[in-house]
């Protein structure tokens, strides 16, 4: 039997993802990227507050509901509209992760701090690669500010970013305020996809710049 091609391999698992997503009536085959990093990495546990920045349209926050259960509770913030869930403890509001005011909508819908904070939130892609890798960045940066202002002590961080220049600028700075920042890309990803995602474990408790627009 002739081997299959690298190609091949790389649709074919693209394709299963898929239709694993629409065959189990996901929102979105991300569910399976967050899935796959919380199960191996510890990111999000049976009764933590997560909050879910660049949510729609509501695959991670799916994700995060299956293994938070009834007693945790899910916060979903997009620019966007995102239909609602079924449960009562998943919500979303319309909030823009680059403006400073949107953290005190977060922190209305929050009864306390999150134990976790995640972004897939994305820009435009606009077709030019520096473009595109700066305004991931900046939205990369943004979830950041949120994360360190509003985290408990000891929380999470999960967030996308595309490789590129100002990768390793980012990184250093997320080191800052986690203990423990890893480079994480799930297998669900393309894997002809530039997207990664940086994780930082056990937040320093380290508050930064916030409320200045």
């Amino acid at each position: 039997m002739k081997p299959k091609s690298k190609t091949w391999i790389r649709a074919h698992r693209r394709d299963m993802y898929y239709r694993l997503a629409k065959d189990n009536k996901l929102r979105s085959r991300a569910f399976f990227k967050l899935t796959q990093a919380a199960k191996k990495y510890g990111l999000i546990n049976l009764g933590d507050f997560i909050l879910d920045l660049g949510a729609a349209p509501g695959g991670w926050a799916q994700a995060a509901r299956a293994i938070v259960g009834n007693d945790g509770y899910v916060l979903g913030v997009d620019i966007v509209d995102v239909v609602p869930l079924p449960w009562k403890n998943v919500e979303f509001i319309i909030g823009d992760i680059t403006r400073p005011e949107t953290v005190s909508l977060i922190l209305e819908k929050m009864k306390r701090s999150p134990d976790a904070v995640l972004s897939d939130a994305s820009p435009k892609i606009s077709g030019v690669w520096e473009v595109d890798h700066a305004r991931q960045i900046d939205l990369a940066e943004s979830a950041l500010r949120i994360a360190v202002n509003i985290l408990r002590p000891g929380g999470c961080f999960f967030v996308k970013v595309f490789q590129g220049e100002l990768l390793d600028s980012f990184i250093k700075e997320v080191k800052q305020y986690f203990s423990m920042v890893k480079i994480v890309k799930p297998a669900a990803s393309r894997p002809e996809s530039s997207e990664i995602y940086i994780l930082g474990k056990d937040f320093k408790a380290k508050r930064a710049w916030l409320l200045s627009p």
